[in-house]
């Protein structure tokens, strides 16, 4: 006879069978929560930064442009500049929505979140940035924020969804990397010069909600 085993929520996460039931929920749950949503702007940033900094205000700026224009805004739900970004959201009478991670630190959503969805898969969470976004406002960021840009990018790149408005902000953190980008990654052919028009550099929060809009066809 065959013993009975008892299903556990580690079940999910470490056995291969279990695992996908668990993938296909949060992709349900994420589907049901955001498609209610309407549009949206996801801004990335580093989780670092704090209320002090000049770019935490100017990312606080931002999204209470782009809230006041009629914008949900989509963070990732944790401190520094998603936190400055639900701070605007929120501040403008906005929707403020956060995609929380489940990651070994236990990163806890911030306190201007009005809608919440709490993720263990990364992959699933960087769906739904993309899915429900209406354009990407990358603000200074490490490594996270520089892997959302990037597949952007690629994903544009590649066709594999539709050109959206990319824009960075805050041009003095950037320039050193663009300044790479162009004189070693554009010179040796590895990109062309039209894929460095996917993005665009844009500092004012006005017009940020200008040019995002204007893509749109909006005034």
């Amino acid at each position: 006879m065959m013993s009975k085993k008892t299903i556990t929520k580690e079940d999910f996460t470490h056995e291969d069978p279990w695992r996908i039931f668990r993938i296909m929920s949060e992709f349900v749950e994420g589907f049901e929560v955001l498609s209610e949503v309407g549009d949206a702007i996801s801004i990335f940033g580093s989780s670092r930064t704090k209320p002090g900094d000049k770019y935490y205000k100017l990312t606080e700026d931002i999204a209470y442009h782009l809230a006041k224009a009629g914008f949900a805004i989509i963070t990732g739900s944790g401190p520094g500049m998603m936190e400055a970004a639900n701070k605007g959201a929120r501040r403008a009478g906005g929707h403020s929505v956060g995609l929380n991670i489940e990651i070994p630190s236990e990163q806890k959503p911030n306190r201007y979140v009005d809608t919440l969805v709490n993720f263990h898969y990364f992959f699933i969470r960087k769906v739904m940035f993309v899915k429900y976004a209406k354009a990407f406002v990358i603000t200074p960021g490490g490594f996270g924020t520089l892997d959302e840009l990037f597949e952007a990018i690629n994903l544009i790149q590649t066709e594999r969804i539709g050109k959206f408005p990319v824009v960075l902000a805050g041009s003095e953190y950037w320039k050193g990397m663009l300044a790479w980008i162009k004189s070693t990654v554009l010179k040796r052919g590895n990109i062309s010069p039209s894929e460095m028009e996917i993005f665009k550099v844009i500092d004012e929060p006005k017009e940020i909600v200008k040019y995002i809009n204007g893509f749109y066809g909006k005034t």
